[in-house]
């Protein structure tokens, strides 16, 4: 990262001081990051630094840009560009030739789909990659071949493969290509059956929209949503479940934009949600509850700088284990995070070899998880620290 930063500040004519003044952060970040002397960020300091050098977020964190591919010989190796293609197909565009296989029914499609959402908590990357773009075709297929209620049925299959596709596409640092899909997406749900949907949708174009650096675009998306969803007295789970994703998607794009009143704001509101719910309810694979309300809690702890508070949180998490495993992974480096910036080491290294368990695959392709462990690595005192071996694991160099 430091690299990336050093290379974008020489050909804005930059200094070190001046970036930082831009940025708003501290001069020394921006100095250590660069002699490599610190590795890891926050977010809110990796969005300021992107947004002061006019980059994507994803550009300076170095994340994995492909599919881990184990099988590069087979005919069903997952494939980036088969998930564009899928998105923003040539036939469109041309005349194509018909498909000479009949479309699936809306049975097999909603069954694809559940499939396809199960690997995707479970953090199977690799599997996504393969079965997305054959959902996404077959999708295409059944709304084209069909009228009335099954092609409606068909519109809302569609939506929400076209939102996994985002998700995965940004994680995989393809912001672009995730904001074409979330533009098919919400096309999809205007002519879907599922109304609820749409606050979904809007949801995942927050997601996008942060990991472009557009935090301003992402919390408006999710608070404009949010105000319209807003259950009454009579609100029921899912309704609570909807409001509540969108308040804490609000929230995330807030603590980047270090408005921690309005992060605490929308967390009580959350809390107040959540508390009303016997327990966490999976809406299109993500969850909200008093659960992941909780782990919420620590996700922002960790990003306004408040690690010893986070970590007792994290101790008194109802139900961890009801949640999916990129879901528990996720809050195990938030753990090691905070362990981290209170300098202790082996607590931090413990936490992410706990992540990797829940979540090995997800965590190969996670960034933030990648960054952290480099840096570990680096200040580790043994050659045979379990680190090493963690590293390794993740593919890291050196």
């Amino acid at each position: 990262m430091g690299d990336r930063i050093a290379a974008l500040r020489y050909r804005r004519g930059l200094t070190q001081e001046q970036l930082a003044e831009r940025a708003q952060v501290s001069v020394d970040v921006v100095r250590k990051l660069e002699q490599g002397r610190r590795k890891t960020a926050r977010l809110v300091t990796v969005n300021a630094l992107a947004h002061a050098l006019d980059t994507e977020p994803s550009h300076l964190v170095g994340q994995p840009t492909t599919f881990e591919v184990r099988n590069a010989n087979t005919e069903e190796s997952p494939s980036v560009l088969a998930l564009r293609g899928a998105i923003s197909p040539v036939g469109d565009l041309l005349d194509g030739e018909p498909d000479p296989e009949d479309p699936p029914d809306i049975h097999q499609l909603r069954e694809s789909l559940r499939s396809t959402e199960t690997i995707r908590r479970d953090g199977r990357m690799a599997e996504v990659g393969v079965l997305l773009p054959p959902l996404i075709r077959d999708a295409r297929a059944v709304v084209h071949a069909s009228t009335g209620s099954e092609r409606a049925a068909a519109n809302s299959v569609l939506a929400v493969a076209y939102q996994v596709a985002a998700v995965t596409l940004t994680g995989l640092g393809k912001e672009d290509a995730a904001f074409t899909a979330m533009e098919r997406s919400l096309s999809a749900v205007r002519d879907g059956d599922d109304p609820d949907l749409e606050a979904m949708a809007a949801s995942t174009l927050s997601y996008v929209l942060a990991k472009q650096g557009r935090l301003a675009d992402a919390e408006r998306v999710a608070l404009e949503h949010a105000e319209r969803v807003e259950p009454g007295f009579r609100g029921t789970s899912k309704d609570l479940g909807l409001w509540g994703i969108l308040l804490l998607r609000a929230a995330t794009a807030a603590v980047r934009r270090r408005k921690h009143d309005q992060v605490l704001s929308l967390l009580r509101l959350a809390k107040g949600a959540a508390e009303t719910m016997d327990k966490d309810l999976l809406l299109y694979a993500t969850p909200f509850g008093p659960t992941n309300a909780a782990v919420a809690r620590v996700n922002f702890l960790v990003e306004m700088e408040h690690a010893d508070e986070a970590v007792r949180a994290a101790r008194t998490i109802p139900d961890l284990g009801s949640l999916p495993p990129t879901w528990r992974a996720r809050l195990h480096v938030d753990r090691a995070l905070a362990h981290s910036d209170m300098n202790k080491d082996q607590a931090a290294v413990n936490a992410l070899l706990v992540a990797e368990r829940d979540a090995p695959e997800w965590m190969r392709h996670h960034s933030t998880s990648r960054r952290l462990v480099d840096e570990l690595r680096g200040r580790a005192r043994r050659p045979d620290a379990p680190v090493h071996g963690l590293a390794d694991r993740l593919g890291l160099l050196g």
